[in-house]
């Protein structure tokens, strides 16, 4: 293990972090990844090294609600001897939107005991400031460093059709190994994540008088056929399992999800609504074809509109993350002992696991050279409101984070017992 503690510049993480989250970043839209790109480069000019900004051309990200430069920045800190083994570290600097039932401000970093408020404090702007304070510590601390760490900061994980990350694997700018950090503070292996699919679906009636309605098509009213076949499809969809091994204690197998996720239309209480705009987001299972599971739904909204008074419809695809398979390597043990003693957590409390939800990561493995180690970490809990109101973390996983980051690059940590990584089994009797 490391030969000396390292500390930890717990206000120099708070200031940073207060920083970060003051500036709205939410996607949709992501209008402000040029501002962001700004504050980065103030905020790690201490580290010194080179800055690069990479922005993804329009026509890859261009679509409805979304607008600004998809401006990505590379960081390479001077920390590590010359010719020292790259190791990136990915943060996305996209949020979700505020959303309602806040009950501290959102965009306003608020500190309650051991609890840090904010939006973006556990998903993921925490994690960035986390990452510079563990990376300045091991610099103060005058240790070398084993790897050069590349930091990462990417657009548009939230949401959109062309996230950051996929488009710098695309261009060979990513590094053989990387730590993931939009990942939990939990004891964890990455053993992989669920693609995400998300389609609209817009339906064309004819807008009119309401006290007309003979003269017009409702399309709130005629999609409801729509809603019920989706529905019936929902219950089809999530009997499928997937041999990807479940969390602890979620009491079964992973399993696919379908979920009516939005609903637009109409205007005001005088007109019939010409158009409604249903968003369909659907969890499919490395196991799936993802040209079946488009296929799938296509069918289903193609046989319902049959049965109703509709003018038209159209399927379009508004967001998608491919499945993330088992990615483990040679610096899994490595960062799993960091992790272990960053939050000062037995190294046997790791188990490998994967997860329904979705992740940016799929890119990589999906897009380009599909051979690179992805290790993850980070700030979610099930209890801290990622993506609701009142999202926070605690003051003991910003810390414990910082300390693994430290750990992992520090030429002084060695490992000495590897961590179990379980194989993939079988969760389940049927498959998708």
């Amino acid at each position: 293990m490391s030969k000396t503690v390292i500390q930890i510049d717990e206000h120099a993480l708070l200031h940073t972090l207060e920083e970060l989250v003051a500036l709205d970043s939410s996607f949709p839209p992501g209008a402000s990844y040029p501002e962001m790109a700004t504050m980065l480069e103030r905020t790690t000019a201490h580290l010194g090294g080179t800055c690069t900004r990479i922005d993804i051309p329009e026509a890859l990200w261009r679509a409805q609600g979304v607008h600004g430069a998809r401006t990505n920045l590379i960081v390479r800190p001077d920390l590590a001897p010359q010719g020292a083994p790259e190791v990136t570290i990915y943060f996305h600097v996209d949020t979700a939107p505020v959303g309602d039932g806040w009950t501290r401000p959102a965009l306003e970093l608020t500190r309650e005991g051991n609890r840090v408020y904010a939006r973006g404090a556990a998903d993921m702007k925490g994690a960035i400031a986390a990452a510079i304070a563990g990376l300045a510590a091991l610099r103060d601390a005058g240790h070398q460093f084993e790897y050069q760490p590349v930091l990462a900061f990417c657009t548009d994980e939230e949401g959109g059709i062309y996230p950051g990350i996929r488009y710098l694997a695309e261009q060979d700018l990513v590094s053989d190994v990387i730590i993931n950090l939009n990942g939990s503070a939990t004891p964890r292996i990455w053993a992989g994540s669920f693609g995400s699919l998300d389609l609209t679906l817009m339906f064309e009636g004819k807008a009119a008088h309401s006290g007309r309605p003979h003269l017009g098509v409702n399309a709130i009213e005629q999609a409801l056929p729509v809603l019920d076949a989706l529905t019936s499809l929902k219950v089809e969809v999530e009997k499928r399992v997937s041999s990807m091994p479940p969390p602890p204690g979620s009491g079964g197998p992973l399993h696919a999800l379908l979920n009516i996720t939005a609903i637009r239309g109409g205007e005001k209480g005088s007109a019939l609504p010409g158009q409604c705009e249903i968003v369909v987001n659907r969890r499919y299972a490395p196991e799936e074809d993802v040209a079946r599971v488009r296929a799938e739904i296509h069918e289903c909204v193609e046989a319902s509109v049959k049965k109703t008074n509709l003018i038209g419809w159209r399927m379009s695809e508004t967001g998608h993350l491919p499945p993330v398979e088992n990615s483990q390597g040679m610096m899994t043990p490595r960062w799993t002992a960091a992790m272990a003693a960053g939050h000062n957590v037995p190294l046997e409390e790791f188990v490998a696991y994967g997860s329904s939800t979705s992740s940016d990561f799929g890119w990589i493995q999906h897009g380009g050279r599909g051979s690179r180690e992805i290790m993850l970490g980070g700030l979610s809990r099930p209890d801290r409101n990622v993506h609701g109101a009142d999202e926070f973390t605690t003051m003991e996983d910003l810390l414990g984070l910082a300390r693994s980051i430290a750990l992992f690059f520090d030429a002084h940590f060695h490992t000495t017992t590897k961590p179990k990584i379980p194989t993939q089994s079988n969760q389940g009797e049927s498959k998708p």
